[in-house]
């Protein structure tokens, strides 16, 4: 049940990053849930670096920090993708 709720968290914060950060981007519905987990850990990795304790159950807070990673990676690949 626990990766249930991880994929629903991930595709939530891949839509809400998407909605948030300005600009286009042509991403379906597989990429746009791989944002999500991506950014659920970096905003795991992020709480784990700059608070005491990490996040192992569903809570607001978990849902802000997935969102803050998703528009944190967001941001990375379209600096990397710029590149190319």
């Amino acid at each position: 049940m626990a990766i249930i709720w991880f994929l629903i968290v991930g595709l939530i914060a891949g839509f809400i990053a998407r909605a948030l950060v300005p600009g286009r981007d042509a991403m379906g519905f597989l990429p746009t849930l791989l944002l999500g987990i991506v950014g659920s850990f970096v905003g795991g990795l992020l709480a784990v670096l700059f608070t005491s304790r990490s996040f192992n159950e569903f809570s607001t807070v978990g849902l802000i920090g997935s969102i803050i990673g998703a528009i944190v990676a967001l941001l990375i690949w379209r600096q990397v993708k710029g590149r190319v």
